[in-house]
């Protein structure tokens, strides 16, 4: 008798290890068992891409990889809008919805003018916005320093003037306007010339611009409010091109009795730019008389090519606001002592002069 072979619990039979394989066929696979995968998997590596190459075929057994629910992304489909296209037809849906909620609140009467004719909705709604373009892509204005006008309470924003028209002062308007942290709305004073002009006048008083006066400042202060003037006036808008960055008289130091009486800081400001949009090379005195003008420019472009010689040149532009200086440590008695409104009128007319022959040094180009 034979002895008996002893086959090994779980291995095959000889019989079927050496049964011969038919031709063509496949190897059979042997299962390995599959680590658990991952509820949430990141975007597939080198190694998992070149798992998945075309050809690859999962392990006998395991599960196939889960899909995403619904059907898949096709490139090539126009029905579904980039992302950048959907956030635009928003902010377009946005812009529809705010007009026509200013439009609603002009047509109820639902907005308010102060005392002096400030309406702040039409400011920031409208006049801001069209002014806006010429600020940030026209003059390309640089802001610096404008954390230095105080968050609260009344202020005092003393800057030179130039330009042959005052759009110096709009431009200054809009930088306080959208780039103090507080949101700060500059309230400017204007020369009695602006108030007579047809329609000026009615905006003027609309966008927050008030007489030059110092009651009327002093009024604006008292309430928190931060006031803009030019000390310069039309000596500064309306001096020649040669004479260009050199400041004019500031006048007897109306200002600074007013910071006094209110006792709010004075916030000396510079601007660089604005002198050459316009250069000024003549001027014609009897033309200016009979028109009620206190000068008549003469510029390269103005009045030879008429309505086109009225459009400003593209210079850049930068408004640097400079330290404060305070005013209420001063007694009350203070705003009617001369000698300490010369010391204050000249320490603020020499930190404008000198930041703004600083600014001219550190300036490439005019128009860069």
């Amino acid at each position: 008798m034979a002895d008996a072979k002893v086959i090994p619990f779980g291995d095959e039979p000889r019989s079927r290890r050496g049964r011969p394989k038919a031709k063509g066929a496949r190897p059979a696979r042997r299962t390995t068992p599959l680590a658990p995968v991952p509820e949430q998997q990141d975007a597939p590596g080198p190694e998992r891409q070149d798992a998945a190459a075309p050809g690859h075929r999962p392990a006998a057994g395991a599960p196939e990889p889960a899909r995403p629910a619904g059907p898949a992304p096709n490139p090539t489909d126009e029905s579904e809008e980039p992302a950048a296209v959907a956030a635009e037809d928003g902010g377009w849906e946005r812009r529809l919805a705010h007009g026509l909620s200013f439009l609603r609140r002009r047509i109820t009467g639902d907005y308010e003018v102060d005392e002096f004719g400030y309406d702040q909705d039409l400011t920031d709604k409208v006049l801001m916005s069209l002014l806006r373009p010429v600020y940030e892509k026209y003059f390309r204005v640089e802001v610096k320093g404008v954390e230095n006008i105080p968050a609260e309470g009344g202020a005092l924003v003393v800057c030179n003037h130039s330009g042959t028209l005052p759009l110096d002062g709009l431009m200054l308007q809009v930088a306080v306007h959208d780039h103090h942290p507080a949101g700060r709305h500059l309230r400017l004073l204007a020369a009695d010339l602006v108030f007579v002009l047809p329609v000026v006048s009615e905006l003027a008083r609309k966008a927050g611009h008030t007489l030059a006066c110092a009651e009327d400042a002093e009024r604006l202060l008292e309430r928190g409010e931060v006031v803009g003037v030019m000390p310069e006036g039309f000596k500064g808008i309306g001096k020649p091109f040669s004479e260009r960055y050199k400041l004019q008289r500031f006048g007897r130091g109306g200002f600074v009795s007013t910071a006094l009486r209110a006792g709010v800081p004075i916030v000396p400001c510079s601007i660089v730019g604005a002198e050459e949009i316009y250069p000024m090379l003549g001027n014609a005195r009897t033309l200016a008389r009979l028109l009620g003008f206190p000068y008549f420019p003469l510029t390269p472009t103005f009045p030879w090519l008429g309505p086109l010689g009225a459009v400003p040149l593209p210079t850049k532009w930068t408004i640097q606001f400079g330290e404060p200086i305070p005013t209420d440590g001063y007694p009350p008695e203070a705003a009617d002592d001369p000698m300490l409104m010369f010391n204050l009128t000249d320490q603020v007319r020499e930190t404008i002069q000198h930041t703004l022959y600083k600014l001219l040094v550190q300036r490439r180009s005019v128009f860069f």
